[in-house]
């Protein structure tokens, strides 16, 4: 008799079948065909799903999805302890007994070359078919995972946000090779050493762009965006601890997400009050909620601040935090180009250099205001007078002087102390 015995997959399993899901895949193995969310789906809606038990450990899981005549298995997990026992076979065929009395005549399986499974499938008579090509795009907001995101609020982002995004390039630059790139391309990744990061600081004055460059990230990795706004997760402040740690228990279910935090010095101050102090309790959960959220591959936690210093020590220390990225105002050529975004078609017969040189304080939302000001202006013209004509350079160096600019000359000298105290690239 072996140590183990099968039996059918019971929602009380969940933990330890994920458990097992972890330990069947070996470092530098390629990622599964079908992601964790997908085996539990399909285990909890009833497809055929068989787990071998010794005693009240699992040491592994089985677990097909069917349409007709034909069925996928979706995974083969063994426990690190229980690999080479010969459970791999026994659970393939117990999943088959289930998979034939329901009708199915042609079983496939996709695993990665030489992941937990293939030795199992080999022995019990699957043949690999090596001139086929698997082809895939993933939509990371799949049908599995939609009652959760709609309970996030999860935005889905546009992959041409990033294109979209005026000037900044020297910004954009640091933001792609140090965030982007590395989650793109794993296995490039993987090959030089680099580890894809999974939790980053943007700081710099207000407007100028962190949730811009936030949203176009979840766009680029085609991840779905998750703001968590501190204000609006509980109140009263005492609250707040248990109202983290439940949103965040809620994102660790999905399979790939863009998690941000703006305005983070509201959950992540220092720590001046006393223990008592429920400022004090919110940031010591955020602190223990980050490494947990940092254990799963697909996760991406950025935080904004436009008070870096004012964050908490241990907040910002490299083991929670991969890079603290600094997000500064324009340059003239971030400028040109930002105006030159939202002037549109009005770009050929305006002076953009004029309204570069007029809004050396601008920030990108500055800018914003003000082009959309001045188009106003040459609308409310053209109802007047009906002439025709397009708004001018006047009109938009009008707007600029009725503009308030967000920056001033303190705000920028704090900014450059504070790049160069903590800034990590």
């Amino acid at each position: 008799m072996p140590p183990w015995r099968l039996r059918d997959f019971h929602a009380d399993d969940l933990d330890q079948a994920i458990s097992v899901w972890d330990q069947s895949r070996h470092p530098g193995e390629p990622s599964p065909v079908f992601a964790v969310s997908e085996v539990v789906a399909a285990a909890r809606s009833g497809q055929p799903a068989v787990v071998a038990v010794v005693g009240d450990e699992l040491a592994g899981i089985a677990v097909a999805q069917f349409q007709g005549e034909r069925a996928w298995i979706v995974t083969v997990g063994l426990s690190s302890r229980w690999r080479n026992r010969g459970i791999g076979s026994a659970l393939l065929g117990e999943l088959e007994t289930r998979l034939r009395s329901l009708g199915v005549r042609r079983i496939g399986a996709l695993l990665p070359p030489g992941g937990a499974g293939t030795t199992a499938l080999r022995n019990s008579g699957y043949h690999e078919r090596g001139e086929l090509v698997f082809f895939e795009k993933v939509d990371h907001s799949g049908a599995s995972d939609a009652g959760l995101l709609a309970e996030l609020g999860a935005q889905a982002m546009p992959r041409g946000l990033w294109q979209a995004m005026a000037g900044m390039e020297s910004e954009k630059q640091i933001i792609d090779r140090r965030i982007v790139l590395p989650l793109t391309e794993p296995d490039a990744a993987q090959r030089y050493g680099v580890s894809p990061p999974q939790a980053v600081i943007l700081f710099g004055p207000p407007g100028t762009g962190k949730t811009s460059f936030a949203k176009a990230v979840a766009g680029r990795l085609g991840w779905p965006f998750v703001e968590l706004f501190p204000s609006r997760l509980a109140t009263p402040a005492m609250a707040m601890a248990a109202a983290l740690r439940e949103a965040f228990t809620t994102l660790m279910e999905l399979d790939a997400v863009v998690v941000f935090i703006d305005e983070v010095e509201e959950v992540a101050g220092s720590r001046s009050g006393g223990r008592s102090d429920p400022a004090h309790g919110v940031t010591n959960e955020l602190l223990k909620l980050i490494p947990a959220f940092r254990q799963r591959d697909n996760r991406l936690l950025i935080c904004a601040t436009n008070s870096v210093r004012s964050l908490d020590s241990a907040f910002l220390r490299p083991g929670r935090f991969d890079y603290v990225i600094p997000i500064g105002p324009p340059d003239a050529t971030a400028r040109a180009a930002i105006w030159t975004r939202y002037l549109g078609p009005a770009a050929e017969s305006v002076d953009v250099g004029a309204l570069v040189a007029a809004t050396e304080m601008f920030t990108p939302a500055d800018i914003e205001f003000a082009a959309r000001k001045g188009a106003q202006f040459g609308f409310e013209r053209e109802i007047e007078f009906r002439r025709g004509e397009p708004a001018c350079t006047n009109d938009y160096l009008t707007a600029v002087n009725e503009t308030r600019p967000s920056l001033t000359e303190a705000a920028l000298a704090d900014f450059s102390e504070d790049i160069e105290h903590y800034t990590r690239l």
